[in-house]
């Protein structure tokens, strides 16, 4: 009686996950141009997701997008009328209790969650699933392909289990089982992404997971930020953050003035200001793959190079994001006694982000990926403000930064202060008046990054390897397997993609 008991509850349980997965199925025919993308995390803070959305929208789909929405995303995707953004709400686990029962409960109910808002969106000819995190959501979006007949798309940034590993050891048992998940689940997409060439032959050789490398790229609205744009946002973050703010008052009452630039209110004309401080960006979400104190140490060091105050400019040194760390770092910082130097940590609204990153000196990226095979798009989109680089070295950063060709590797704090040095001596020279406002080194590297971008202006977001070519002319299958061989038009090289029936 037991037994039966179980049973008709079970049934009673997946009978109408089953119709409902099968009048999915039936409805499927109308649902060849939908797309369903889903990021188990902020929106707001998924750049690469927000930018496959764009895409796909711009190639004819419909696209629902699930994530949560913790930050504003970029108006561009608000604005769309072919994308429905849907809120996901994020689940508190057990207060009490061990954390390893605090964090299976957890998943248990987003998995039952997430399954319940995947099954009530409209039917999707496919699912686009960001991982990391992967877990539940590899699994129920397995399920609901399976149930729904959609195809499973996974675009690896990460390995999930390597995050876990940085905080609990790479040999925890739930760092274990999560590995375990995520190999297992993986193999049962069909299609698979990946950002790196190093994480496409580690899929293959390791997960035999088949996976075609899709670099990131900077979207269109990554780009040199003109001087007038400079200004208004100088004088909107210095509202909030006192650093943007004029050191000193201008004697003409026509002039209004910012931290770098002043401008004629009369005229409109803007200049950067003589003796300007040099400006310093970075950005990060404070997890454990980011070391900020080699930043720290590395400004004490370059403020070493310059007691007097004249040898080398002031510098104000901005790092945005959000994250767990963040108010770890923020007390280091306010131990940190500089004179020269000021230090930040705003979040900044999506339009005003790459605004900041065409208005910079220099970039720092601090990114040491936890598995070593994936790339920071903090860099990408710096690249496509044609702002100079300075990244920390790790196992496959050659294949984005080229040290000395277009960007600068550094291993330690004691080198980023040399490369610091190097970035901020044209700005002395010069006073950082006018329109040179880097020089030698930095100088070239930035010159090649303008020719760069604009040879591959084609090749920016919004796009995507393989939904605007089924999208045009549709897929047929290849002889050789089953892959998908796809062409944007018929002087294109074909294209043979690992896609999975």
């Amino acid at each position: 009686m037991g037994a039966a008991g179980v049973a008709l509850l079970l049934l009673s349980l997946f009978l109408p996950l089953l119709l409902l997965g099968g009048w999915k199925r039936w409805q499927r025919g109308r649902a060849a141009r939908h797309v369903v993308v889903l990021v188990l995390g902020d929106v707001g803070r998924s750049p690469r997701m927000q930018y496959h959305a764009l895409s796909l929208a711009k190639c004819g789909f419909s696209v629902t997008l699930l994530g949560f929405c913790n930050s504003k995303p970029h108006s561009e995707l608000v604005e769309s009328d072919r994308i429905q953004i849907v809120k996901l709400t994020e689940l508190q686990g057990l207060a009490v209790g061990p954390r390893v029962l605090q964090y299976g409960v957890k998943v248990v109910f987003q998995a039952v969650y997430l399954l319940w808002k995947l099954m009530w969106q409209k039917p999707a000819a496919y699912i686009f699933l960001q991982n990391p995190p992967g877990l539940p959501s590899i699994s129920v979006c397995w399920l609901v392909s399976c149930l729904c007949g959609s195809k499973l798309v996974i675009d690896w940034h990460n390995y999930g289990y390597s995050i876990m590993g940085l905080v609990h050891g790479a040999t925890h048992p739930v760092v274990l089982l999560a590995k375990w998940y995520e190999k297992l689940f993986g193999r049962l997409s069909h299609l698979n992404l990946c950002v790196t060439n190093a994480m496409r032959e580690d899929l293959a050789e390791n997960w035999c997971i088949r996976a075609v490398t899709v670099y990131d790229k900077p979207a269109t609205f990554f780009k040199e930020t003109p001087l007038d744009l400079q200004h208004e946002l100088f004088m909107k973050l210095g509202r909030t953050h006192s650093l943007f703010r004029a050191r000193s008052e201008p004697s003409d009452p026509a002039t209004e003035r910012s931290a770098f630039t002043e401008r004629n209110t009369q005229t409109r004309v803007v200049t950067r200001l003589c003796r300007r401080p040099a400006l310093l960006v970075s950005s990060t979400s404070w997890t454990e793959d980011e070391d900020f104190s080699i930043l720290l140490a590395a400004l004490e060091k370059f403020e070493q190079l310059a007691p007097d105050g004249d040898s080398l400019p002031s510098v104000v040194c901005v790092i945005t994001g959000k994250g767990p760390l963040k108010e770890h770092y923020i007390h280091l910082i306010s131990q940190k006694h500089f004179q020269h130097i000021q230090v930040c940590t705003p979040w900044l609204e999506a339009e005003d982000y790459p605004l900041l990153l065409g208005s910079a000196d220099l970039g720092v990226c601090l990114h040491k990926s936890s598995s070593g095979l994936d790339l920071p798009m903090k860099v990408v989109d710096m690249f496509g403000c044609c702002l100079p680089v300075c990244a920390v070295n790790f196992k496959c950063l050659h294949e984005l930064v080229k040290h000395g060709e277009n960007g600068l590797v550094f291993e330690d704090a004691e080198e980023l202060a040399s490369q610091l040095q190097v970035a901020c001596l044209p700005i002395l020279q010069f006073g950082g008046c006018g329109d040179t406002w880097h020089g030698g080194t930095l100088q070239g590297l930035e010159e090649k990054q303008r020719e760069a971008g604009r040879q591959q202006r084609s090749q920016r977001w919004p796009f995507l390897p393989w939904a605007p070519i089924h999208a045009a002319n549709g897929c047929r299958r290849a002889r050789a397997g089953p892959d998908w061989v796809c062409g944007a038009d018929t002087t294109q090289k074909m294209e043979v993609l690992p896609f999975r029936e």
